[in-house]
């Protein structure tokens, strides 16, 4: 648990040597999500995830939850935790929103960057209505998880996941969300693709009312994180991967080849039979791309050879 100024967000550390590998989750995630491909990364360098404000360990946030407000908590989490840059970022989904905002605040604290099927910035950009609507109903339905949990009824729901059932859960999802319960239905098979062992720590974390309330913040602050990207900044010569779904929309696809030409070293990649997860469904894709970006970082940087 590291201090950022009377807030403490948790970190966790695994490897050894440089560059340092951040890794950034998505919106409703937080560090666990990243379990599988930081077992593979510490192999090969150091490797830290950790859980934004209000998620997983960390402390609720004391500010807006858009993604210019996790790059600087970010930015003070490294410093404090007294990490040396500069850093290879990896950031999943919303995830690519912070790291990109990152790197534009900090420039020199990065060396590398790989996005996991980062978030298509043309569906929130200029919202139309059914947008609208759906974002509204995430919202509403996080706010309403809020309640549930102060309640105990997301800890049964999770408490039988954890214990095999699947019956009980969807059962209560349909219950409590109407129509969101899809949604959370599509969560709760994310879940499971994790390792068994994390399925207790990830029913506490949602056991919690603040998480909810984070991610309500989260979403209703995404048209703001959307726009907080400098379209179109080059990204000179680092090194950059860009991942794609093979369940991406063509939207966005060609939003994600267009960020790939950002940098003269970009490349851009479909992971076969890996949805929006990518990280989950195929880990070993995403270290790949990791190690080829820090061999990259460590050909070009002497410090780091």
């Amino acid at each position: 648990m590291v201090d950022i100024g009377g807030r403490r967000l948790h970190l966790q550390v695994a490897g050894a040597g440089r560059p340092v590998v951040v890794l950034e989750s998505g919106i409703a995630a937080s560090s666990l999500n990243w379990t599988l491909v930081q077992r593979l990364v510490a192999g090969f360098t150091t490797v830290v995830s950790y859980d934004r404000a209000g998620f997983g360990w960390s402390d609720a946030a004391a500010h807006a939850c858009s993604a210019a407000d996790a790059a600087r908590d970010l930015a003070a989490l490294l410093e404090h935790a007294e990490l040396a840059g500069p850093f290879v970022l990896v950031g999943h989904s919303f995830g690519g929103l912070i790291v990109r905002v990152f790197q534009q605040q900090n420039p020199d604290r990065v060396a590398g960057m790989i996005l996991v099927d980062p978030i298509a910035r043309v569906d929130w950009r200029d919202l139309s209505e059914p947008r609208r609507k759906t974002l509204a109903r995430g919202v509403r339905l996080s706010r309403r998880g809020a309640v549930l949990a102060r309640a105990g009824v997301v800890r049964l729901a999770l408490n039988a996941l954890t214990s095999g059932s699947r019956a009980i859960p969807k059962l209560i999802a349909r219950a409590s969300a109407g129509r969101g319960a899809g949604v959370m239905e599509r969560l709760t098979g994310e879940v499971r693709k994790m390792p068994e062992e994390l399925w207790p720590a990830i029913a506490a974390h949602w056991s919690e009312p603040r998480c909810f309330r984070a991610l309500a913040d989260a979403l209703e602050n995404l048209p703001v994180s959307v726009m907080q990207i400098e379209e179109g900044r080059s990204l000179g010569d680092m090194p950059l991967v860009v991942l794609s779904a093979a369940t991406a929309s063509p939207e966005a696809l060609r939003e994600h080849e267009s960020e790939a030409k950002l940098s003269t070293r970009g490349e851009q990649a479909v992971v076969a039979d890996a949805g929006h997860w990518i990280q989950l469904d195929d880990s070993h894709a995403v270290a790949e791309a990791i190690e080829r970006v820090v061999g990259i970082v460590r050909s070009l940087t002497v410090a780091f050879r």
